[in-house]
């Protein structure tokens, strides 16, 4: 989710509460409080009509409001009017702090309330909380400030700080996110020139960005496409390879015939046909789809496209890819599982690879 889907996903719930700020400003606290509740009873009965449910955060940002105007009313004064602004800001940072700081992550949940087609990751979880952080931090310390002006400052200093300071900060935070990203962009460039650069995707298989294959894998969490092909003989026997010593992951184990990163911009399917050439000499075959499932490894995290197919013609390894290869019967492979021979991987896909050969591929 970007940063215009998550306003336009949380609009709707904070509505009542803009347009109550607004028109208490123009007409002042009676007429703010009127305008923002029927405005609020009008999308409660839009939400009504479209979904038999009341949206529990409208009646949330209604409630604020109702308590903010009967305060005004009963204390019509200054001071709380210079307040006011504060105690919004407060509310905000509130739901913003338990978002990014819990595991009830308000904010998350009111956007699915508005974009229920959106899917989103644990690593984009986390990355969405680590960027609520410093709006927490903002909202807070700017609130904080305003309470000082409205007891301490005159009213021409106590409008800037509650007015145009929030938003040159909210502005000079906004370019400091763009220039820290630019920055980090042209430093992978320069650092990572010569590397090889991987697709990032998230669990759907959608591109959200790129990076090097150093980075990938170093760190869990940037997710990125590869692609695992099970090669069975006409007696059922699975073909495996050996895994090479010099290896970074897994090195010296038994692991499946075909596995290899889907380069930026390449089709699933050709990267296929390109690995199991590459690696075992095969061509010319047809492959079922089995799946696509997310690994998470201590080093990297990786959106697997899982093929099966038969073929019980010779088969020429590279021995750049691979020190050695063999067709193994199912139940050599039952016998071994989790004694350290086969890759963690390969054995996590070994029964859904027994389940269905036979009746994919009958």
């Amino acid at each position: 989710m970007n940063r215009a889907q998550l306003l336009r996903s949380l609009a709707p719930g904070f509505l009542p509460l803009i347009v109550f700020i607004l028109a208490d400003s123009i007409w002042g606290t009676r007429v703010g409080l009127l305008v923002a509740v029927v405005f609020g009873i009008f999308e409660l009965g839009v939400s009504w009509i479209r979904e038999r449910v009341l949206d529990r955060f409208l009646l949330l940002d209604m409630g604020l409001i109702v308590l903010l105007g009967l305060i005004s009313l009963w204390q019509s004064n200054d001071l709380f009017f210079k307040l006011k602004p504060a105690v919004i800001e407060v509310f905000f940072a509130f739901l913003l702090g338990i978002s990014a700081w819990s595991s009830r992550n308000i904010v998350w949940m009111m956007s699915r309330r508005y974009l229920k087609n959106l899917s989103v990751d644990a690593t984009a979880m986390q990355s969405m909380q680590l960027a609520m952080r410093p709006l927490f931090w903002i909202f807070l310390v700017h609130a904080g400030l305003t309470v000082y002006a409205a007891l301490a400052m005159s009213r021409q200093a106590w409008a800037f700080i509650s007015g145009g300071l929030f938003y040159l900060v909210f502005v000079g935070f906004a370019l400091t996110r763009i220039l820290k990203q630019k920055w980090n962009k042209l430093r992978w460039k320069r650092d990572y020139k010569d590397d090889e650069w991987f697709d990032l995707v998230d669990e759907s298989g959608r591109v959200t960005g790129r990076a090097p294959r150093t980075v990938c894998h170093s760190s869990q969490g940037l997710l990125h496409p590869v692609v695992h092909l099970h090669v069975l003989d006409d007696r059922d026997r699975i073909f495996l390879q050996k895994r090479p010593e010099c290896k970074q992951i897994q090195p010296g184990k038994w692991d499946t015939a075909v596995g290899g990163h889907i380069h930026s911009g390449e089709k699933v399917e050709d990267a296929l046909k390109r690995e199991a050439f590459e690696e075992i000499g095969l061509k010319d075959f047809r492959a079922v789809l089995l799946g696509v499932y997310r690994w998470d490894s201590a080093v990297e995290s990786e959106l697997v496209y899982l093929f099966i197919t038969r073929h019980s013609g010779p088969l020429r390894l590279n021995p750049q890819e691979v020190t050695e290869g063999r067709f193994w019967r199912i139940r050599q492979i039952r016998d071994q599982l989790e004694s350290g021979v086969f890759t963690p991987n390969f054995e996590s896909e070994f029964p859904l690879v027994v389940e269905n050969h036979q009746k994919l591929l009958a």
